[in-house]
């Protein structure tokens, strides 16, 4: 898989090391309980379809990236930077 980074143009996969869903679940409170901790750590949607993922370029400009990618199909349908796309 190739992941185009808005700085690098684009790149491998192993560039990237990947974080999770972008939309990530609030942290509980360090006194919310074990429930709501394993809920938290164990816990992830696991979307048929398009979603946007938290890329960071490890290997290459070091920049935290959103990247929009279609879980059925593999397409990668785009990626912006971070700060780009809490922005909007």
């Amino acid at each position: 898989m190739r992941l185009p980074c808005p700085i690098c143009g684009e790149r491998d996969r192993r560039e990237f090391y990947y974080q999770g869903a972008a939309t990530l679940a609030h942290r509980p409170s360090p006194d919310a309980g074990g429930e709501a901790w394993n809920d938290y750590v164990h816990l992830r949607d696991n979307p048929a379809g398009e979603t946007r993922d938290l890329w960071f370029h490890e290997a290459g400009c070091g920049a935290w990236l959103v990247v929009t990618r279609d879980t059925v199909t593999h397409e990668i349908k785009g990626a912006e930077l971070l700060e780009r796309a809490n922005a909007d």
